[in-house]
């Protein structure tokens, strides 16, 4: 591997244990990076200091090391960026980019649900409706100088004003490339720094990619739509827009996509069960 050539990552986020999805994204990255003379980095996405647990980081590194993929070294720990995240957020907040939200969670579903047929977000979430965009100036100071908890949101509008258009990325498969067109204006005013960490992941993941010269991004589909809002960050923060793959996502038997929060059978599980590596890579198209 070159680290002259396209340099791709995996990025899990030790919040439980990885599964065959996992599994899937990290096998195909690797394959993608051999097949193109790069790299493959392995990124540890713990912003999250109540759900990330040293536990889980151990576990990934065992199930990836199990399957075979070894990473460069450092390996890049976000908990350890946060002075970075920080300076990246109070840019957009210099330039009126952002404002504090001091909306509750509650607050904006009541919000929402006062206001009728309210829009979604692709997550489907109740799109925020500004509340605290409209905020008195000396009200905001106020209650920022009394730290009254709160988020930092993205002035969406102002945000397209300032970045201009066309925004897009490039989508790469093995037949070539292909131009999509970003619409980060169905996020609405989007959170780019939570109560309890000066960042987010939109804010952290695009910081990342360009700190550690990720030329070639793939992940699952349900990350597509939040690519639209990546693209318009890397542009406001002047930072490279790498190349783009969505893959498929790996589903149970009855539709539902595999995930931690379904409690999906762990890679730690089918290891203890006398699993190969070799049958997880086969059933994965990885043989």
């Amino acid at each position: 591997m070159s680290a002259d050539g396209p340099v791709l990552r995996f990025a899990p986020s030790p919040n439980g244990r990885l599964h065959l999805g996992h599994a899937y994204s990290a096998l195909l990255n690797a394959d993608l990076a051999a097949r193109m003379g790069g790299l493959c980095r392995l990124r540890i996405e713990d912003i999250d200091p109540l759900r990330s647990k040293p536990d889980f980081v151990d576990g990934i590194v065992a199930d990836l090391g199990w399957l075979g993929l070894t990473y460069p070294e450092p390996v890049r720990r976000q908990s350890r960026f946060m002075a970075a995240y920080r300076s990246a957020r109070d840019g957009l907040i210099g330039r009126g980019l952002a404002y504090p939200c001091f909306c509750s969670r509650r607050e904006i579903r009541a919000l929402a649900a006062a206001g009728g047929d309210t829009p979604r977000d692709p997550d489907g979430g109740p799109l925020y409706p500004g509340r605290c965009r409209r905020r008195d100036p000396a009200e905001v100071a106020d209650r920022l100088a009394r730290g009254d908890p709160h988020t930092w949101r993205l002035d969406m509008a102002a945000a397209l004003g300032c970045a201009g258009s066309p925004l897009g990325y490039r989508a790469f498969t093995t037949g070539g490339e292909r131009w999509v067109t970003a619409d980060p204006a169905r996020w609405g005013d989007a959170v780019i720094a939570r109560r309890d960490v000066p960042t987010s992941y939109h804010l952290a993941v695009v910081h990342d990619d360009a700190a550690e010269g990720i030329t070639h991004v793939v992940r699952g589909r349900d990350l597509e739509a939040a690519t639209d809002l990546h693209v318009l960050l890397q542009v406001l923060l002047g930072l490279p827009v790498p190349r783009y793959r969505h893959h498929r996502l790996l589903r149970d038997g009855s539709g539902e996509k595999l995930a931690k929060s379904r409690g999906s059978r762990a890679l730690a599980d089918l290891r203890r069960d006398g699993v190969l590596p070799e049958e997880i890579r086969a059933r994965l198209g990885f043989a």
